[in-house]
């Protein structure tokens, strides 16, 4: 059986691990990747780059950690916006672990696909 997906969007790396770092404790869910996206406005908004935090576990302890984490990441720069998904498809579940982040080479993601 597939685990719920749990996802929390957010301005700012920072906030991403504070986020992150709440759900975790506060459920028992895996961190499954750390996503992040410049967008089109970046050079006019105060932090540029969007975060998305990805999870899973059972659907009641996803539930417990993405309200943990959007809590925590309120405190820093605020939530985009949160979903859960109880019952991912296998190919939903394959696009929640794809990651931008650590692939970059000099500090910069390019092309961010």
């Amino acid at each position: 059986m597939t685990e719920a997906i749990g996802i929390i969007e957010m301005f700012g790396f920072v906030t991403a691990i504070k986020a992150a770092d709440a759900a975790a404790k506060a459920a028992d869910v895996k961190i499954i990747a750390i996503d992040s996206n410049k967008p089109a406005n970046a050079d006019s908004v105060e932090v540029p780059l969007i975060m998305c935090v990805k999870l899973q576990g059972s659907v009641s302890a996803v539930q417990a950690a993405v309200a943990a984490g959007a809590a925590a990441a309120e405190t820093v720069s605020g939530v985009i916006q949160t979903h859960i998904i109880a019952r991912p498809t296998e190919d939903s579940e394959k696009m929640a672990k794809r990651s931008s982040v650590g692939k970059d080479k000099i500090g910069q993601i390019k092309n961010n696909a």
